[in-house]
C-alpha cells in the first residue's frame, strides 16, 4: 500500500468514537408538559412485567431500530408507542449531549414538548404509570451524587507474560457517578437522573 492510497483512505474517513460501531444505540425523550400553569417533566414507571429494570423510573425511549433513520426518530417512535400518543402531539424537539455508557451503549437524549397530555394512554406492557414533577423542583434541588467503583479483573487466561509488569501490572481504577433525585415517594436515579441534571445545567 503506497502513501497516496493511505491518504485517500484517510480523506474519506469520518471520525467517530472508536468502537462505537459495536455499541448498542438508544434514544430517549425528556418530555415537557404544561400542568397547573407550570412546566412539568413527565416520567414513566417501567412495567413490573419487563425483564430489564422493572419498576424503575425512566424517560420514554428505547433501542434504535433499522426503520429509524435518525436517533431522533427513535426517541419519537418509542415515545408514541409507550405513551399512546400521535407524533403530532410532540413538538419543539431539541438534542441534548449524548452519553457513552461504560457498558457499550450510546444514549441520545432529546427534549420535546407534549401537547394535550390528557390524551396520554400508557402502553401497559411497557409502562406501569406516568407522573410529572414541576421543572422548578429540579431547578431548586441539586441531585445527590453517589459513586460506584469500577474494578479491572482480567480473565483467567489473560497473557500477563506479554505485558510489562506481568501479574503486578498497575491497572487503572475508576468510578461512576450515580445521580439521585427524590421527589415525594419517587426515586429518580441512574442515566435518567444524569440526563435530567444535564438538562437543568443547560437551562442555567
Amino acid at each position: 500500500m503506497d502513501t497516496k492510497l493511505i491518504q485517500n483512505k484517510l480523506k474519506s474517513h469520518v471520525p467517530s468514537i472508536l468502537g462505537s460501531a459495536d455499541f448498542t444505540k438508544y434514544a430517549v425523550l425528556l418530555p415537557l408538559i404544561e400542568k397547573d400553569n407550570e412546566i412539568h417533566i413527565l416520567f414513566e414507571v417501567r412495567s413490573h412485567r419487563l425483564r430489564r429494570q422493572p419498576g424503575e423510573i425512566c424517560f420514554p425511549g428505547g433501542r434504535m431500530d433499522k426503520q429509524d433513520k435518525t436517533n431522533q426518530d427513535t426517541a419519537l417512535r418509542e415515545t408514541t408507542e409507550e405513551l399512546g400518543i400521535s407524533l403530532e402531539k410532540i413538538t419543539d424537539v431539541f438534542p441534548l449531549d449524548y452519553l457513552v455508557s461504560p457498558f457499550g451503549m450510546l444514549i441520545f437524549p432529546y427534549v420535546g414538548e407534549i401537547d394535550d397530555p390528557e390524551s396520554i394512554t400508557p402502553n401497559p406492557s411497557e409502562v406501569e404509570e406516568v407522573f410529572s414533577v414541576p421543572l422548578s423542583f429540579f431547578q431548586n434541588n441539586s441531585p445527590k451524587i453517589h459513586y460506584v467503583n469500577l474494578q479491572m479483573k482480567p480473565e483467567e487466561n489473560f497473557p500477563f507474560e506479554l505485558i510489562a509488569g506481568g501479574q503486578n501490572y498497575n491497572w487503572r481504577t475508576g468510578k461512576i457517578e450515580e445521580y439521585f433525585y427524590i421527589y415525594e415517594d419517587k426515586v429518580i436515579w441512574g442515566l435518567t437522573a444524569r440526563i435530567l441534571a444535564h438538562f437543568i445545567e443547560v437551562l442555567r
